[in-house]
């Protein structure tokens, strides 16, 4: 049948989330069910997922806030990493942001995670010049 990519389902929230929890990119300060329903209510956002038949393979959240898209949760099944399908993620979220208009793709990537650094650098993505900074609108545990 082959791996197709497309927008998930509601109905895949809890198959999405496991792939998010096997890939280690889950937080505890993060909800990863709300993620998933806001970025599904959202207009200018969405979930790709990679199918093999009803297999979920890959997933990548992905948002247009207007000025760049952004991408979020790029997981691949451990059994599948290394395949090329990251690559196809890749190449599927920047087609939905160019598709509304989005001029530049941007994520995030911890500094200590330098096998993923070396992914996006194999795919043309550059370290740019800024800093991420941000804050939580509720209180949060002091230990999160």
């Amino acid at each position: 049948m082959g791996i197709a990519i497309g927008e998930a389902a509601a109905s895949e929230a809890e198959a999405v989330i496991a792939l998010w929890q096997e890939c280690g990119l889950t937080r505890p300060w993060n909800d990863p069910r709300q993620d998933f329903e806001r970025a599904l209510a959202w207009p200018a956002s969405t979930i790709l997922v990679a199918r093999d038949g009803v297999t979920l393979l890959g997933s990548a959240m992905i948002g247009y806030d207007g000025h760049r898209g952004w991408v979020y949760y790029l997981a691949v099944s451990p059994a599948h990493q290394r395949s090329g399908l990251g690559r196809r993620m890749m190449d599927a979220a920047v087609s939905w942001l160019r598709d509304r208009g989005a001029p530049k793709i941007q994520l995030m990537v911890r500094t200590s995670n330098a096998a993923t650094l070396d992914f996006y650098a194999a795919l043309g993505f550059e370290r740019q010049e800024t800093v991420t900074l941000g804050k939580f609108f509720e209180a949060r545990d002091a230990a999160q």
